[in-house]
């Protein structure tokens, strides 16, 4: 059995922090919102890739964190694939719809239950996605450009979000884990 460095230390403290996943989901989320806002005249089909690998991708990276109940990235994962098999702007819109719903809804549970280290982010990860949720299905009649738009726009700011968040916690447990090298701690400056 490891002990941690300090035996008074708590063991919630020696738990590595989930800073690649966060980082991860953050590169999905931006890439995917970089690319609805210079793509200029999507088609159906383009749509329904985009949106379904996108949801694919974000599930992947939900199932990496282990912290949301199996059932979110199994949801958003099949909405990714509902995307792609319908092609269609309304079956796009709808599997996406769900997803974020699922995502959204499991997010704000967790922020406002647990008080970790990503709660605030949890909560406002899950207020962008319950209302890219709820302002999709109203775009739906204006085409694919503006379902991508909407679903990118959101995309971006839970990227930031999430960028923001997995480079503070990599910079903490970079800092917790102690100085490398002699003479690298502030107290040894003298």
């Amino acid at each position: 059995m490891t002990l941690p460095a300090n035996a008074a230390q708590p063991r919630s403290a020696s738990r590595p922090t989930p800073w690649k996943p966060v980082l991860l989901r953050a590169a999905i989320g931006l890439a995917f919102g970089l690319a609805t806002a210079f793509w200029s005249n999507p088609s159906g089909e383009g749509l329904a890739w985009a949106m379904g690998l996108y949801l694919l991708a974000t599930a992947g990276a939900v199932w990496m964190f282990r912290t949301l109940p199996v059932f979110v990235p199994a949801v958003i994962a099949l909405g990714g694939i509902g995307a792609m098999v319908t092609r269609s702007d309304v079956g796009v819109a709808l599997s996406a719809v769900v997803a974020l719903l699922v995502l959204g809804v499991s997010e704000l549970t967790r922020g406002v239950r647990k008080r970790d280290d990503l709660a605030r982010d949890w909560l406002i990860s899950g207020v962008v996605s319950v209302g890219t949720a709820v302002v999709l299905p109203f775009f739906i009649s204006m085409g694919a450009h503006a379902l991508l738009g909407v679903a990118g726009g959101g995309a971006i700011i839970c990227g930031v979000l999430w960028i923001l968040s997995g480079l503070t916690l990599r910079h903490e447990a970079k800092t917790s884990s102690g100085p490398s090298a002699p003479g690298s701690s502030p107290e040894a400056v003298n």
